[in-house]
């Protein structure tokens, strides 16, 4: 019985963990936004909290023995990085899109938050079931 109800809670954790990280890829691609030669980087969330929750993705093969080999990386908690694909040439061969990378930033920071508020209000929900409230 316990194990179903932190379950839920084990799942916005991964979450909360990959948001954080895709929050500071963000804040990087914004600080070198005039670092000539930059490449911006990000990472598929979906994807990458499809991997850490265990969910095989869509043309996956499931693991059905401990001896089979996981493709990509090792450890699921550590997402796939990419480039970000460049809408704006410029001279020095910098890729980072401020628009997109503010947009984004906000956008992550908002479900982020909203990740916190829905854990804050499980745990709530859990304690006043235990309280008997």
């Amino acid at each position: 019985m316990l194990e179903q109800m932190t379950t839920r809670l084990d799942f916005h954790a991964n979450a909360l963990v990959l948001r954080s990280q895709r929050q500071q890829v963000l804040a990087s691609n914004i600080a070198n936004a005039d670092t000539p030669g930059y490449v911006a980087r990000d990472f598929d969330f979906a994807q990458a909290l499809r991997n850490v929750s265990g969910a095989p993705a869509r043309g996956d093969v499931a693991l059905t023995d401990a001896r089979h080999i996981r493709n990509g990386t090792t450890d699921p908690r550590d997402p796939k990085m990419g480039y970000s694909v460049q809408t704006q040439p410029s001279q020095d061969g910098n890729t980072v899109d401020l628009d997109r990378e503010r947009a984004a930033f906000v956008d992550n920071s908002i479900r982020y938050e909203s990740t916190l508020r829905f854990i804050n209000g499980h745990v709530k929900t859990m304690l006043s079931a235990i309280t008997g409230q």
